[in-house]
């Protein structure tokens, strides 16, 4: 019984270790990318740009790429233990966690702010609200991720 408590002790220091390292890899990207990281000029565009503002976008722009890359993370430790429980119980249920940890992964990879500035798009304008949805989904990546290892 004690062995199984220091194994998943183990793996729960590993699963912390690791976000930290991603989370701080993602920041220190996102900050030394945000020089290269302008509004997109698009001449036909009948609109007018939205209003810039810097420091917004920073402060913002970081907490969304390291939230974002720490649930792709979460998302990759999920689809393992998914792919590992399979082999074990050949369940449908599953195969149904599996599909949905995919397809939340294709998702967060093509919403990374990461992705959306190579393509010359921008993250701006949305304040504090550019935080909100991957924040929640950090919290219910976080819950499945201590079900499916408790259990």
């Amino acid at each position: 019984m004690e062995k199984q408590m220091n194994k998943k002790s183990t793996i729960w220091l590993l699963i912390i270790v690791g976000l930290i390292v991603i989370a701080a890899l993602a920041a220190l990207w996102a900050i030394l990318t945000l020089d290269s990281f302008s509004p997109p000029s698009f001449p036909s565009n009948p609109r007018p740009p939205p209003q810039f503002n810097p420091a917004d976008l920073e402060l913002y722009y970081i907490g969304r790429t390291v939230l974002s890359t720490v649930n792709i993370a979460l998302l990759v430790f999920l689809i393992a233990t998914y792919v590992a429980l399979y082999s074990k119980t050949r369940s449908q249920f599953t195969i149904g966690l599996l599909l949905f940890a995919s397809v939340f992964l294709v998702k967060d990879i093509l919403s990374s702010p990461f992705v959306i500035s190579s393509f010359r798009f921008q993250l701006a304008g949305l304040g504090p609200f550019a935080l909100i949805e991957p924040l929640l989904e950090f919290i219910a990546l976080l819950t499945l991720l201590y079900l499916s290892v408790k259990y």
